[in-house]
């Protein structure tokens, strides 16, 4: 439900746009308000999981964010939207770090807890890669809207199955506040700049405004986190490099994922010309090799071990971007498919292995704030894709821009390269 609301919704985008009036910078406040909150807001999000017990947390962010998604389909124009979108993001942000406690807390052996996780991943991933059809189909028959409403029924259920999870125990976590103000406002700053960056010109006051507030709040950050006795992020858990690695690549692949969706969806809709529905069913076989790659990660990883696979994932990915780079208007359907393979079996060759690697870097206690940091990294590198791609995609009249989509695709391939490099050099053997 979670990881839908940002592929069924890019989807939706021009409908969005159309219905409610919004330029390039308003469809891109509509993915990042939600990315943003999610990414800030899961730093303190995994301590109160671990401090209210996993499954109460639970509960409370699947109750939130099926609020929220009414709001949003009664959103009558783009600020409303916007913060309802916000409100989606802080539930989603209770809501992921929770769950991973839960599985954390469910399997002691290593080996099941991976098994487990990679299940884990494969309820994101085919989301993540079903949900522009999901979401064309909604769009097409009734309306963008539909698309949020979805969601009550499916958090009643969970709502409903989650009374027979057994009760989580609680366990001391302070909430760091200074940290997650400091949090909000870095990346808040950070993704206006890039967002607005490229429509109000780089040198604008308001965009180096927003500069100068990220790069004074993530100095405070760092500041406030060195000094609490608490801190929501603990300064010396990063010096590991079975952290500081599994978080560097979370950051990169989710960075490549979500720019290659957002840039997808509008390529095939504004450039190409079809309908919600024929764009999203041309997500379908990123689908079906997502799931049977997600399967088949965790066994790979204890065959040859995890460090190669999270190289091997990254390095396909490399070669997915710059597969896409000869991309146009006239490049024939069967060739876009065949390009988007490497898409799809990158980042679920990658993602169960890095999360596995992470959760047995850390004691059990920690396994909420560890979870929370990951995802956090994971959705900000997706709210920076994005605004850097909407930026760069945004061509004369508001149309498809290519030389601007090749520019993005260069830079997260670049990114990808680097953190390839720091896996393979800085990760240890299994």
């Amino acid at each position: 439900m979670i990881t839908i609301d940002v592929s069924a919704v890019n989807i939706a985008l021009p409908a969005i746009r159309d219905s409610l009036s919004g330029g390039m910078t308003g469809l891109q406040w509509v993915v990042d308000a939600y990315t943003l909150m999610f990414a800030a807001l899961m730093l303190s999000a995994g301590a109160l999981a671990d401090r209210t017990g996993a499954r109460r947390a639970y509960a409370w962010g699947v109750a939130l964010f099926t609020l929220a998604s009414l709001a949003c389909a009664l959103a009558p124009g783009i600020g409303v939207l916007v913060g309802a979108r916000v409100a989606q993001g802080a539930a989603a942000a209770i809501v992921m770090p929770a769950s991973l406690a839960l599985i954390r807390q469910a399997y002691h052996d290593a080996r099941a807890r991976a098994r487990a996780i990679a299940l884990w991943t494969v309820g994101g991933s085919v989301a993540m890669a079903a949900g522009p059809v999901l979401g064309g189909l909604l769009t097409d028959v009734a309306g963008w809207r539909a698309v949020f409403l979805l969601n009550l029924p499916v958090g009643a259920v969970i709502l409903g199955l989650l009374v027979r999870v057994p009760r989580s125990p609680r366990r001391p976590a302070a909430l760091d506040i200074g940290g997650q103000l400091t949090a909000v406002l870095a990346l808040a700053g950070l993704a206006f700049a890039v967002i607005e960056g490229g429509h109000l010109g780089w040198t604008s006051g308001p965009v180096l405004a927003a500069a100068a507030l990220a790069v004074a709040s993530g100095c405070a950050f760092r500041v406030v986190e060195a000094r609490h006795r608490q801190p929501m992020v603990p300064l010396g858990m990063l010096r590991d490099r079975r952290v500081a690695v599994p978080l560097a690549v979370g950051f990169a692949i989710n960075a490549t994922f979500y720019g290659g969706i957002f840039l997808l969806g509008l390529y095939y809709q504004q450039l190409r010309g079809m309908s919600a529905i024929a764009a999203g069913l041309m997500f379908v076989p990123m689908s079906v090799v997502v799931t049977a790659t997600n399967l088949v990660s965790p066994r790979l990883a204890e065959r040859i071990g995890r460090r190669p696979v999270i190289v091997a994932g990254q390095v396909v990915f490399v070669g997915a971007m710059l597969a896409l780079l000869p991309l146009a208007a006239h490049t024939p359907l069967w060739l876009v498919l065949v390009l988007l393979l490497p898409l799809s079996v990158g980042g679920a060759l990658a993602v169960p292995a890095v999360t596995a690697l992470l959760m047995d870097a850390v004691p059990q206690e920690r396994a909420g704030t560890a979870s929370g940091l990951l995802n956090s990294l994971r959705q900000t590198g997706g709210a920076l894709a994005v605004a850097l791609f909407g930026g760069l995609l945004a061509g004369p009249g508001g149309g498809l821009s290519l030389p601007g989509m090749r520019i993005g695709l260069l830079a997260v391939a670049a990114l990808l390269l680097v953190t390839a490099v720091l896996a393979r050099l800085l990760l240890p053997r299994d």
